[in-house]
């Protein structure tokens, strides 16, 4: 299958080394697309739940294929989060293609874009930290007891019920409406075009207006539970939602004697 060159990708929270990890289906992904520049938007590692024990060699994969996207000339950007904040010391540092960075800010086609992970604006809100911990335990064990119970059901022959797994996301509503207002209010302040976060989990693109400014808030979501990253090519963002859109996003058709970019799917 021929790859699909792009300007930029962004991937965040993948939660490599934890149970909930999508590791076969972002590998997938990884070996269809040929970025310039891949932008690892923080908790692409989960230091808090890794165990020497359980790091598959699927999850392995994950990190020879990017290392192998740098070797081939793709740009990687490693922003660091609050899942993998250790890597924060090491900050400002370069190895070839692979830069860790605690923010990024890049031109694109004339226009400014604004990267961070966005567990910096945990604070200013509330303090959430204990109720990331308590939630990414309740959703560990939700995980389990879903897989558990798909089990019983299919060898009963039943129809298995869908188990909500968002109860940590619905707990934080507000907070993740307060990060999305107060994040680009900070990008209109400092004249970006676009903000690009993870975090939140929580895949997202809209265009803000404050007073004269506009703003597009962008948010990568991840691969827990969504599937889903940015592609940005032919000078627009595109959330790639790995369930719907699997490896196509943007298609070529022939119209009016030349080739011109069309994309059928869904932003």
């Amino acid at each position: 299958m021929k790859k699909r060159k792009l300007e930029v990708v962004v991937i965040s929270d993948v939660h490599l080394g934890s149970l909930n990890c999508h590791a076969d289906e972002l590998n997938t992904y990884l070996h269809s697309i040929e970025p310039k520049k891949l932008i690892l938007n923080g908790d692409i590692l989960d230091v808090g739940q890794f165990n020497k024990r359980y790091f598959p060699k699927s999850h392995m994969k994950v990190i020879r294929k990017i290392m192998a996207l740098s070797t081939k000339g793709t740009q990687v950007f490693f922003i660091t989060g609050n899942r993998d904040e250790v890597l924060r010391k090491l900050s400002g540092t370069s190895m070839g293609n692979i830069h860790i960075v605690d923010k990024l800010v890049l031109q694109l086609d004339g226009k400014k874009a604004w990267f961070f992970h966005g567990d910096v604006f945990d604070n200013p809100f509330l303090n959430i930290n204990w109720l990331a911990k308590l939630g990414s335990l309740g959703y560990q064990l939700l995980f389990s007891f879903n897989k558990f119970t798909n089990y019983i059901y299919y060898k009963s022959g039943k129809k298995r019920p869908t188990l909500s797994l968002t109860s940590k996301e619905n707990a934080i509503t507000t907070y993740i409406n307060d990060f999305e207002e107060f994040s680009v209010k900070m990008a209109v302040r400092k004249h970006y075009d676009y903000v690009v976060c993870g975090h939140l989990h929580h895949p997202k693109k809209e265009r803000y207006k404050i007073r004269d400014s506009h703003c597009t808030y962008l948010n990568s979501g991840d691969w827990v539970k969504n599937l889903t990253s940015l592609e940005y090519n032919f000078k627009r963002w595109k959330i790639y939602r790995y369930q719907h859109d699997k490896l196509s996003p943007f298609l070529w058709t022939w119209n009016c004697g030349k080739w011109i970019c069309k994309n059928f799917l869904n932003s």
